[in-house]
């Protein structure tokens, strides 16, 4: 009992002793963003410099504070699938072009990820930087009966329809980007754009991409009937060109030999791009939308980049 008295009466001491623990900080006013140039004949350009760009942050120049090519940064990829009624029939036939153009992107520290979405959201393949481990794991996915033995992405949610489109870019952008250090990150959506059970709509969508830095690219695969779009086709088109574009990244059909030209110019997009971080001079997480203009000093250059983000 003495032994026991003495020893808590020491730990008491040293606990007064100790410092306190030091708080950490997370630098909330760096604002990362990845870009792509193209020159006037449309040929990406890969040997700029910091010193050949200049960024405006709602009008205002910003000092750039980190500055590389992509090819110097890891790339973290990540696949999401839909897998409603109208879209499986669509990735099945494409399984050897995805391995080849997986296989063409990955280096060794890269790494991706394959999520699925119908009514619920899934993790079909965790981060890998194996080509073939995610396209057997999404063959098998494809062929299960009873899906619940793979891990839910986000929140359970009460859903009474069938294609949670929105939520699963939301969670592809959020949850499934958290970990990830600095470095190239995007998602390549296959769907044809039409949601009809998620808990987040459109633009939340897009901030949560925006904010996270990742690039969406969307390749669209859409039914068509009698050679006509309906009116739910065109909403879901123009969805996925939307989200494209305000993030940085870009748009194909799928149809035809739209899925390997997609396939390609991504490829070139990822792997002959920039990344570029600075210290914003606007008040961190002031909950307001923050124009980003990337502007090269040859005006002959043309960037793409995501039009700016949501200060949360």
């Amino acid at each position: 009992m003495k032994l026991a008295a003495a020893m808590a009466a020491l730990a008491a001491v040293c606990a007064a002793q100790a410092p306190a623990p030091t708080p950490i900080r997370v630098d909330v006013s760096l604002v990362n963003v990845g870009f792509s140039v193209r020159d006037e004949h449309g040929n990406l350009v890969t040997n700029l410099t910091q010193d050949d760009f200049e960024i405006m942050e709602d009008g205002v120049p910003q000092k750039i504070s980190f500055f590389a090519r992509s090819t110097d940064v890891p790339l973290t990829l990540g696949l999401v699938m839909d897998m409603s009624g109208s879209q499986h029939s669509f990735i099945k036939p494409h399984l050897k072009a995805l391995q080849e153009f997986l296989r063409t992107v990955l280096t060794p520290r890269d790494r991706a990820f394959v999520m699925s979405f119908e009514n619920n959201l899934r993790l079909v393949s965790d981060y890998s930087e194996s080509a073939r481990y995610h396209v057997a794991a999404l063959e098998q996915f494809g062929k299960a009966k009873d899906r619940s033995e793979y891990p839910l992405i986000g929140p359970r949610e009460r859903r009474f329809a069938g294609t949670a489109f929105y939520d699963a870019i939301y969670y592809g952008s959020t949850q499934m980007m958290q970990h990830v250090e600095r470095g190239r990150r995007a998602l390549i959506v296959f769907s044809d754009g039409e949601d009809n059970s998620s808990a987040h709509h459109m633009m939340e969508t897009v901030e949560a991409a925006q904010a996270n830095d990742v690039l969406l690219f969307t390749i669209r695969y859409t039914e068509v009937r009698n050679g006509m779009l309906n009116a739910r086709n065109k909403y879901g088109t123009g969805v996925m060109e939307r989200i494209a574009r305000e993030t940085g990244g870009l748009n194909f059909d799928g149809q035809g030999e739209g899925l390997l030209q997609g396939f390609k110019q991504i490829g070139e997009e990822l792997r002959s791009a920039y990344e570029v971080a600075y210290h914003t001079s606007n008040p961190a997480g002031d909950r307001t939308f923050h124009k980003i203009v990337i502007k090269p000093r040859r005006e002959s250059l043309v960037v793409r980049a995501k039009t700016g983000y949501f200060a949360r």
